[in-house]
């Protein structure tokens, strides 16, 4: 059984896009397939059955390059419970599997456009994130 849950609100919560210079610009896009898409979900419970749900998108070099950038983004989902006492494990599914898969196709393309907008005219995420699979892991 999964919880009855309404999404209230979502929005670019936190934005950082490093490109020190135009070397760095030069450089990060001819190595943009050496950067790396990285998760973080993290969750605050507010008031009136409500939790804020921040989904953290990191997009990196993690080759020990000098000239590269860094991309991060945090959008945060307001969501609100129907249900009183839901259990534990429910929840947990719900803000690790079911709100991302949810979510995360708008999250993407926004990611994406302000990608494009930085100086990455070309650049298109093709990780596909299973959140089952993160889900499973968490629990296990």
């Amino acid at each position: 059984m999964s919880i009855s849950y309404k999404i209230i609100l979502n929005y670019v919560k936190d934005l950082s896009l490093e490109i020190p210079g135009a070397d760095a610009l030069i450089e990060s896009r001819k190595n943009i397939s050496n950067y790396t898409l990285d998760l973080d979900i993290s969750s605050n419970p507010i008031k009136n059955n409500m939790i804020e749900v921040n989904t953290k998108l990191i997009y990196l070099d993690k080759k020990k390059s000098i000239k590269k950038s860094y991309f991060e983004i945090i959008y945060s989902t307001i969501i609100q419970i129907n249900e009183k006492k839901p259990k534990k494990e429910e929840l947990k599914k719900l803000i690790l599997c079911d709100l991302q898969i949810k979510i995360f196709p708008k999250l993407k393309k926004i990611f994406q456009e302000i990608l494009r907008m930085s100086g990455f005219p070309s650049l298109e995420i093709k990780k596909d994130i299973d959140f089952e699979k993160i889900y499973n892991q968490k629990i296990s």
